[in-house]
């Protein structure tokens, strides 16, 4: 049988003669002879490109086993292709086709869609009394033990210096106590390091009550104002003369008492600075238990701030007797700042724009100017980096149920572009309050100018309201969410919104005030349920009390959470 070729050269459907060895060898060198018929008509006449073509087709018809190398060609085409085209040259209108959901701020345009709708809708007025379903179950109850003993003589002194803001200045203070405790050292009242961004020159005494401190702690850390003058002798009485400590972020218990209390025992005082993050979240428990201690129990505010607090707290009750009582406090993180280090794009055009790249350069100059730096600000909001805009809050509250009757408290800074962004939370919140406009000036002078003793103000009076939302990450709402678990026997009360699916609902204005609402419901509820969690091996337990610093109320309970966990 001989062979059949499937592609004739001629318009016959002929068997073919089988080729001779010599063909078959070198099919293009043995070919002799001028090639008949159409196939060279106008071979002559045509570029060097097209003939290169032409030889390739008529090659790939008469011998099917280079249809081997057809991928090849196809992928060095496309390259050539490629390479002769400018992609720089896209329509605009293909890019924005392709935009993700939720990567532009379009939170505006859907306020306007579903204002008139928000404003007639009355189906849940109740919803500050119906929030917290999960909570009534909640049956944790503080359980921190004191130690009643004396101690055992001191291994020596530490001295650390708490940087950052309030709420991170409060970790240093409380790891200290845990580290001296842990050590058997005497903690010299801890120092607030003077911040470039802050800028607070607030002592401990000026935050925190330190003869309460001193007093609460007296039989489990030693606690002392000043070293002994003996001491300090050894080193000319210069602190920059004392042994240093350059500890890695969260470093494990045993690395203090492997390199550090070898030290301390030689030196007899040295000092941890920074000391901010230097203690791992996980520990034993007796370190767990002087964590909570600290943090719980001993740190209350000094009296001028804890009698200012207090009555700003009453004076939101007064307002909210509408609601029993019962107002919200919201940590709103929009000032300038934040923003411009958010990276994020909101509706101000070109002053924003410039505004933003002043406040970038200004905190943090070169920082987003550097070779290779890529801005995202789409990104950014998709991946819900972006802080929320005032109006945001409003619209993310009115949907979980919270009318124009709900009292709010607002604990922020100064909100970047405040009489634009502020408008419109305050007509869907017409009750809304600040510290300002709860406290008179002459009440508040004395804070005006140190951002510590202010953010105390703000952290008593959110610490104390029915609900509290926050809208970003931070010291501040880590804190709160766990004090107000040890308050509100192991549940949160605490609203923390899904930002990525935000994003996505904000972006659409094209949703009906019905479904807005039933997606801020269901994030509503998921709060609720999240509001009671027992702290993992690697949470904060400033944020988780619970099991370490609270017990169950009903032991019956405790097997049935655990295999919950």
């Amino acid at each position: 049988m001989h062979a059949k070729n499937r592609l004739p050269t001629s318009g016959h459907n002929t068997p073919s003669p089988p080729a001779s060895p010599s063909q078959l060898r070198s099919p293009r060198l043995r070919r002799t002879g001028k090639p008949t018929g159409k196939f060279n008509l106008t071979v002559n006449n045509r570029s060097v490109a097209q003939r290169v073509a032409w030889i390739i087709l008529s090659v790939l018809l008469r011998r099917q086993g280079v249809f081997l190398f057809a991928p090849l060609l196809y992928i060095s085409g496309m390259l050539f292709y490629m390479g002769t085209v400018s992609f720089d040259v896209v329509p605009d209108v293909l890019i924005k086709a392709r935009r993700a959901p939720g990567s532009v701020y379009r939170s505006p345009e859907l306020y306007a869609k579903l204002r008139h709708e928000m404003d007639v809708d009355n189906s849940t007025s109740d919803a500050m009394s119906t929030i917290w379903k999960h909570a009534k179950g909640g049956d944790w109850r503080p359980c921190i033990n004191t130690s009643s003993g004396g101690l055992p003589e001191s291994n020596g002194y530490i001295y650390v210096e708490a940087n950052g803001g309030l709420n991170q200045q409060r970790t240093s203070i409380c790891n200290a106590v845990a580290v001296a405790g842990y050590l058997n050292a005497t903690l010299v009242i801890p120092n607030f390091h003077f911040h470039s961004i802050w800028r607070d020159p607030s002592k401990f005494n000026d935050i925190y009550d330190e003869e309460f401190f001193v007093k609460t702690l007296e039989n489990d850390v030693r606690i002392v104002d000043t070293v002994p003058g003996y001491l300090m002798e050894r080193f000319d009485r210069n602190l920059s003369n004392v042994y240093n400590f350059r500890i890695k972020a969260w470093a494990p218990v045993q690395y203090y008492r492997d390199t550090v209390l070898p030290k301390l025992l030689e030196e007899k005082f040295i000092r941890i600075s920074p000391f901010a993050n230097r203690l791992s979240f996980d520990a034993p428990p007796e370190v767990q238990r002087l964590r909570c201690l600290a943090n719980y129990q001993a740190l209350r505010f000094s009296s001028p701030l804890l009698t200012m607090g207090e009555t700003l707290v009453s004076r939101m009750k007064e307002r909210s007797a509408n609601n029993g009582g019962k107002y919200i406090s919201v940590h709103l993180r929009f000032e300038e700042d934040m923003v411009a280090f958010s990276c994020c794009v909101y509706d101000g055009g070109s002053n924003e724009r410039e505004d933003m790249i002043a406040a970038r350069e200004r905190g943090w100059k070169g920082k987003f100017t550097k070779p290779g730096r890529v801005i995202k600000p789409g990104a950014n909001r998709v991946n819900g980096k972006c802080p929320l805009t005032p109006l945001e809050v409003g619209l993310m509250l009115r949907g979980m149920g919270f009318d124009k009757s709900t009292s709010i408290f607002l604990a922020s800074g100064r909100i970047y572009d405040s009489e634009r962004h502020m408008a419109p939370l305050l007509e869907m919140f017409p009750l809304l309050q600040t510290k300002e406009m709860l406290a008179s000036p002459e009440e508040l002078a004395p804070f005006m100018n140190y951002s510590s003793r202010m953010a105390a103000i703000d952290y008593t009076v959110c610490l104390h309201s029915e609900v509290f939302v926050t809208t970003q990450g931070g010291n501040f709402p880590h804190f709160l969410l766990g004090h107000r678990r040890y308050l509100f026997n192991g549940h949160s009360k605490t609203i923390r919104p899904d930002k990525r699916k935000l994003a996505v609902y904000f972006d659409n204005p094209k949703i009906g005030w019905k479904t807005f609402k039933r997606h801020m419901l269901s994030m509503r509820a998921h709060s609720d349920s999240k509001g009671i969690e027992l702290k993992r091996p690697n949470d904060s337990i400033y944020s988780f009390p619970c099991p370490n610093c609270m017990c169950r109320a009903n032991k019956t309970e405790d097997s049935r959470a655990a295999s919950a966990v």
